[in-house]
């Protein structure tokens, strides 16, 4: 299997944890995307997803304008160097229970890795794997 470095999205969307989170969420529907990595003088202190701005703004009727990044965030976040194996970032996610993986080099944002990267790396692999596969067996 591969390495995380070889998957990774490097071109991670941030958002200082002093934004309001209506620019965080703005942010989200521009980008299209599900989460954003906070960050303090660029270093990530944390991660907000849509499911945070539902369960800590929605649910609670609060005003997302009127609140934080740093009020609504995840402090914690599970990461990952670019040097760890697919297999073994996957083995993270799932005893996490977790859909995204920061990944950092010597401590500084390298890239984020998701379920959904994986999903097409191992599509890639299958599809790949069961055409060498055909290939052998017209032999």
């Amino acid at each position: 299997m591969g390495y995380v470095r070889d998957i990774m999205n490097k071109h991670v969307v941030t958002i200082s944890k002093e934004k309001s989170c209506l620019e965080a969420s703005r942010l989200l529907q521009e980008k299209d995307i599900s989460f954003l990595v906070v960050v303090e003088q660029n270093n990530p202190v944390g991660i907000i997803t849509e499911a945070d701005f539902v369960r800590k703004l929605v649910a609670q009727d609060k005003k997302p304008s009127e609140l934080k990044v740093a009020d609504i965030m995840s402090p914690k976040y599970r990461w990952v160097e670019p040097t760890t194996t697919i297999e073994d970032a996957v083995q993270k996610m799932l005893n996490n229970n977790i859909r995204r993986l920061i990944v950092l080099e010597e401590g500084k944002l390298a890239g984020v890795i998701t379920q959904t990267d994986l999903a097409a790396y191992l599509r890639s692999k299958l599809l790949i794997d069961e055409t060498i596969r055909g290939i052998g067996s017209e032999d």
